[in-house]
C-alpha cells in the first residue's frame, strides 16, 4: 500500500480549489478574475448565452484592475453586433461539446469592434464556447489595451483549465440564478402593477402571461388578439420597464 499527501503547489490546482470554495456564493462572480490572474491575466470577462430560440442573457461579468464597464459592453453588444456575431460560431461541433476560441480586435467585424472592443479598450479575447441546440453558451476573457498579449503559455494554461471552468461556471449559474415563484396570471398582474403602475391593462395581461411561461402565440390565442398586437403590447411594456428581452423580465421580477 502507498500513502502520500497530494501536492497543492500547482497554480491550476490552487485556482480550482479557490473557485470551488466560492461555489454558490455571489463572490464567485467578482472574484473569478483574481483567482485566474496568475494563469490567464484578463482584465474583464463575461458569461452569456445567445442564439436562435433564446433571449440573449448575461449571467456573470466583472473587471479586474480597471473600472467595470462589462454591463456597458453587453448593452453595446445587444445594440446590434450580436445579431450577426460569427466570432463564436461552432458549426462543426456536436451539441454540448466544448470549443476554444482566440481572437484579436482587428479580426472582429467592424461594427462589433467599434462598439464593443474599441469603445471599451479591449484588445484580445479567449473563449470557451459550447453549442446548446441552437444557442451558444460562451465564457469570454478579455485582454485590454494596457496589458501585454496573451502568451503561448497562458493560452496553454487556459486550455488546461477550460473544461473545469465550464463546469464550474454552469454550476454556479444553476446555484445562484434567481428563480421565480409559481404564481397564476392574476397574481403576476398584481405584482406587475405594484412594480410599474404605468403599465396599461393589456400590457399587464401580456407580461403576466409571459411570466407564467406562455409563448406570444399562446397569449394571442388566450386573449383573442393577433400576434402583431401582442408584440406591440409586449414592446410597449418592456419600454416602460427599461428592458428588451423576456429573460430580463424574469430577472426583474425575481430580483
Amino acid at each position: 500500500m502507498r500513502q502520500w499527501t497530494p501536492s497543492s503547489s500547482s497554480s491550476s490546482v490552487q485556482v480550482l480549489q479557490g473557485l470551488i470554495g466560492l461555489m454558490g456564493q455571489r463572490e464567485f462572480e467578482t472574484s473569478l478574475l483574481s483567482h485566474l490572474h496568475p494563469l490567464v491575466p484578463a482584465a474583464s470577462y463575461s458569461i452569456y448565452q445567445i442564439g436562435r430560440g433564446c433571449d440573449p442573457t448575461r449571467f456573470m461579468s466583472a473587471s479586474l484592475g480597471i473600472p467595470d464597464t462589462t454591463r456597458e459592453c453587453w448593452n453595446a453588444y445587444l445594440s446590434g453586433p450580436y445579431l450577426s456575431d460569427r466570432t463564436l460560431a461552432v458549426q462543426d461541433a456536436s451539441a454540448d461539446s466544448m470549443v476554444l476560441c482566440h481572437i484579436t480586435a482587428p479580426e472582429v467585424p467592424a461594427e462589433h469592434r467599434a462598439r464593443v472592443y474599441e469603445a471599451h479598450g479591449m484588445a484580445e479575447r479567449v473563449s470557451i464556447v459550447q453549442r446548446q441546440n441552437t444557442a451558444i453558451f460562451a465564457i469570454n476573457f478579455y485582454r485590454h489595451e494596457h496589458q501585454r498579449p496573451f502568451s503561448d503559455g497562458q493560452l496553454s494554461d487556459f486550455e488546461s483549465l477550460a473544461p473545469a471552468l465550464l463546469t464550474l461556471a454552469q454550476k454556479q449559474i444553476e446555484l445562484t440564478r434567481p428563480r421565480l415563484a409559481r404564481r397564476n396570471t392574476a397574481e403576476w398582474v398584481c405584482q406587475l402593477q405594484q412594480f410599474e403602475p404605468s403599465l396599461t391593462p393589456r400590457e399587464l395581461e401580456v407580461c403576466a402571461r409571459l411570466l407564467t411561461g406562455m409563448t406570444q402565440e399562446g397569449i394571442a390565442l388566450d386573449l383573442g388578439l393577433g400576434l402583431p398586437t401582442i408584440k406591440t403590447y409586449r414592446n410597449r411594456a418592456f419600454a416602460r420597464l427599461g428592458i428588451h428581452f423576456k429573460s430580463e423580465l424574469f430577472a426583474l421580477l425575481a430580483g
